[in-house]
């Protein structure tokens, strides 16, 4: 296997009266094609180690390796660009935009990154929300639709541009256990059949249970007793 993904001795501290270190020197490397959950207790560091693999934040010291590049040098224009082109983001709260269409959702990041066409760009749209068995909800607004629905736009949203790497924030933070298995199971098959790294934070025990890899993280610091026996 081929690592997708590679931090080396990060450090994410934040600066104050008294600093506050939220990711203390810590080190992974992520295969391509792998489900990966990443879990922990509340205030353990999760999300911000997400947020680091992401490029979403800097580190206060350590690299991140992307596909290949070493990211510490990059400044905050091609961060975004690499984003854009190489990484989807999916959260607990999905952050459609309520003023537009489902379909215009799913559009907005292959508008931004500018490859494709307009026809091309529905199509691809369409298809995936097609994959993700919501064609029919294209037209609507994202009030419109239940809860695991709007993650499911979220989730094609997240794949617009064909990442590498799908990230996600507690994607099943919000729902029913209906929708959380259909969500695990849409992210499962996305490592597993589409070959795209998929990376989830989760306090779901069931949902990390079919990860490849489980990165347990207490305190800023990766545990792999986590969780605890028993």
């Amino acid at each position: 296997m081929t690592a997708v993904l590679r931090a080396e001795n990060l450090v994410r501290r934040l600066e104050g009266e008294v600093p506050v270190t939220l990711i203390d020197g810590e080190s992974l490397t992520i295969e391509r094609g792998q489900f990966v959950c990443i879990m922990g207790p509340s205030g353990s560091g999760k999300s911000s180690l997400l947020y680091l693999l992401g490029l979403l934040d800097v580190p206060s010291a350590g690299r991140v390796w992307l596909d290949g590049e070493d990211t510490s040098q990059y400044g905050e224009d091609e961060l975004a660009n690499r984003r854009l082109q190489k990484l989807g983001f999916v959260f607990q709260f999905h952050f459609l935009l309520a003023e537009f269409s489902v379909l215009d959702n799913v559009m907005l990041p292959m508008r931004r990154l500018g490859k494709l066409d307009e026809p091309s760009c529905k199509a691809r749209a369409m298809g995936l929300l097609d994959q993700l068995g919501i064609p029919e909800q294209s037209t609507k607004r994202p009030h419109q639709l239940s809860g695991g629905q709007r993650q499911r736009v979220a989730i094609a949203r997240a794949l617009a541009n064909d990442p590498l790497i799908v990230l996600a924030d507690e994607p099943t933070g919000n729902l029913d256990s209906a929708a959380s298995a259909t969500v695990q199971q849409i992210l499962h098959d996305l490592a597993h059949e589409k070959g795209q790294t998929v990376i989830a934070v989760t306090h779901d025990a069931t949902f990390a249970a079919a990860a490849d890899q489980r990165i347990g993280i207490v305190d800023g610091k990766i545990n792999a007793e986590w969780p605890p026996a028993g």
